[in-house]
C-alpha cells in the first residue's frame, strides 16, 4: 500500500514527466498478459517512450498540476499512461499498432503539447508519418526540380552526341 509520502512523490514524478513530454497517450491496460505487455513496453522505450500504470486519481491531480483540462476518472479500466520524450508520434502509433493485435488495449485519449486529445485524435496521430518519413519527403521535394533541371541539360549533350554519331556514319 502506498503512503501518502510515495503518492506525493508519484504525483510530483508524473507532473514533472506531462510537462516535459511530446505527447501522452492513455490506454485500457485491462486484461493485457504480462508477456504481452513486456513486448509493449519494450518497443515504447527503443522509441523513447515509457509505459506505467497509476491510479487515476493520481494521474488527475498530476495533470491539474501540469495545466491540462483532461479527467482519467471518466475513462473505462484500467489506465496507463505512456509519455513520449522524443517523438510525438510514436507511442501513438506503437500503442495503436499494439491495439489492432491485441483487443484487450483500448486507446482512451491523450496529450499533444498541452491539448487534451480524444481517442479518434490520437489515432489519427499515430497514421502520421514519422519525423524522419516526413523529412525524406522534404529532401525528395527539393531536390526533385533540380534533378528535372539537370535532366534538362544533359538532354541537350545527349542529343549533340547523337547527332555528331549520326554525321560520322553518314560520311563512313
Amino acid at each position: 500500500m502506498l503512503t501518502r509520502k510515495n503518492k506525493e512523490q508519484i504525483v510530483k514524478d508524473l507532473t514533472e514527466e506531462i510537462k516535459s513530454a511530446k505527447s501522452v497517450v492513455f490506454a485500457d491496460f485491462k486484461g493485457v498478459k504480462v508477456n504481452e505487455s513486456i513486448k509493449l513496453k519494450k518497443e515504447l522505450k527503443k522509441e523513447g517512450s515509457n509505459l506505467r500504470v497509476y491510479k487515476k486519481n493520481l494521474i488527475d491531480i498530476a495533470l491539474k498540476n501540469a495545466n491540462v483540462d483532461l479527467k482519467t476518472k471518466g475513462m473505462e479500466g484500467q489506465v496507463a499512461v505512456s509519455i513520449a520524450t522524443q517523438d510525438e508520434v510514436s507511442s501513438a502509433r506503437i500503442i495503436e499498432k499494439f491495439s489492432k493485435t491485441n483487443e484487450s488495449l483500448k486507446i482512451l485519449g491523450g496529450i499533444l503539447g498541452i491539448k487534451a486529445m480524444s481517442a479518434q485524435e490520437v489515432i489519427a496521430l499515430a497514421k502520421l508519418p514519422s519525423k524522419e518519413e516526413l523529412l525524406s519527403r522534404l529532401v525528395g521535394s527539393l531536390s526533385s526540380p533540380i534533378r528535372g533541371l539537370m535532366n534538362v541539360f544533359q538532354g541537350n549533350q545527349r542529343s549533340l552526341v547523337q547527332v555528331l554519331k549520326a554525321i560520322s556514319e553518314n560520311k563512313q
